[in-house]
């Protein structure tokens, strides 16, 4: 994958989860993937999701429980020696924003086998 690549995914990523396309999110996920995420943990009691049908469901329960969702690509950081992605967003999810960093690493297949989550603290005033 090359670093516009990358950022071609990452944009993807973004209008997707805006959409609230979860099958097109998961369209870029190798089926054993493993996701980890304090709110995986929060919502499905474990932290880290293994396989893409455990990682729909987290999702799906997630998103369950949401009004508003946007979310504002500011950078990406690619690593092309370990093929991993760092997606760095604004997420504003019923009125709470805070920044986020994502980070994926993909396999031979060019799909995510494992996916770590960073949330920021909350910060008031919006973006």
């Amino acid at each position: 994958m090359t670093r516009d690549e990358a950022v071609a995914f990452a944009v993807r990523w973004i209008g997707c989860w805006n959409s609230r396309d979860i099958e097109a999110v998961l369209a870029g996920f190798a089926e054993n993937v493993e996701f980890t995420s304090p709110r995986a943990l929060a919502t499905v009691g474990v932290a880290t999701v293994r396989g893409k049908q455990a990682l729909r469901s987290y999702w799906e329960a997630a998103l369950a429980h949401v009004g508003s969702l946007e979310f504002v690509l500011q950078r990406i950081l690619w690593d092309p020696a370990s093929a991993e992605l760092a997606i760095i967003y604004t997420s504003t999810i019923d009125g709470q924003t805070k920044q986020v960093s994502e980070n994926l690493r993909f396999g031979g297949q060019r799909e995510v086998v494992a996916a770590g989550v960073f949330h920021g603290a909350p910060r008031s005033g919006g973006a």
